[in-house]
């Protein structure tokens, strides 16, 4: 079974259209965990252009007074902003990605060789004395060699990246190809000691493929394509029906 979390950096992008409320961010939480999601994904950038901020606060509030056993995940590239943040907030997990703060959205994975040096400097401080698991952004074909620099530098599990995969909707032998990828990565990373979790472009279509060929996935992230489907389902049922194919 791998568990879901939602991000909710869509629905924040939407509210921050207009100087409004709504859609309330932390609404919107509430709706998804009380549906079944197992945790609550952000990913604040330094231009607030989403997530802003406050609602990093609000959610941690959140989650602590209303849903103290719910996962709270905050993904980011490791700047001095990013780490005091975190050491504020003390969230569960943290996913470390190698965007540029221009960048619109993640679209590659750690180089775990060559970014060694800035990962072994952050792991630590990010780990902190509370034991914060950590996750790194990881390519789908980063293989053995990849997970095992993964492994040495410190992270708990890496996040694949499985936008390419996600971008073959109407390429069923290229879709075979990345999820072949995807399955010997991820088979790497569990072979060695590492967890692995799952993020970006997935969908109700493209999941069940998934989750039948890359076994062993602890945790998928979907933001993206779970707010598409809520524009016709509602939150409620989406995050059911994600939360059905995930259980497979």
């Amino acid at each position: 079974m791998t568990l879901l979390s939602v991000n909710l950096n869509a629905v924040a992008q939407l509210r921050n259209r207009r100087d409004l409320r709504w859609p309330s961010v932390t609404g919107i939480a509430r709706v998804v965990l009380d549906a079944g999601a197992a945790g609550i994904t952000i990913h604040p950038r330094p231009d607030e252009r989403h997530i802003r901020r406050t609602d990093v606060f609000a959610l941690a509030e959140l989650l602590s007074l209303e849903y103290p056993d719910v996962e709270y995940n905050i993904e980011g590239y490791p700047s001095e902003d990013f780490i005091t943040l975190i050491e504020t907030i003390n969230p569960h997990q943290v996913t470390l990605v190698p965007d540029d703060p221009s960048q619109a959205t993640s679209d590659h994975g750690w180089d775990f060789v060559g970014q060694a040096d800035i990962l072994n400097a952050v792991i630590p401080r990010l780990r902190g004395a509370q034991g914060r698991r950590i996750s790194l952004f990881c390519d789908p074909d980063a293989g053995a060699e990849g997970v095992a620099a993964a492994k040495a530098v410190g992270a708990d599990r890496i996040e694949l990246f499985t936008g390419p995969y996600g971008a073959c909707y109407d390429n069923r032998a290229a879709a075979q190809r990345e999820l072949v990828a995807l399955a010997d990565t991820c088979a790497a990373a569990l072979a060695i000691g590492l967890g692995v979790n799952a993020g970006h472009d997935l969908t109700l279509e493209n999941l069940p493929a998934f989750q039948e060929q890359v076994t062993g996935v602890a945790e998928a992230s979907i933001g993206h394509g779970i707010t598409a489907d809520a524009l016709l389902y509602g939150f409620a049922e989406a995050t059911r029906r994600y939360c059905a194919v995930l259980a497979d």
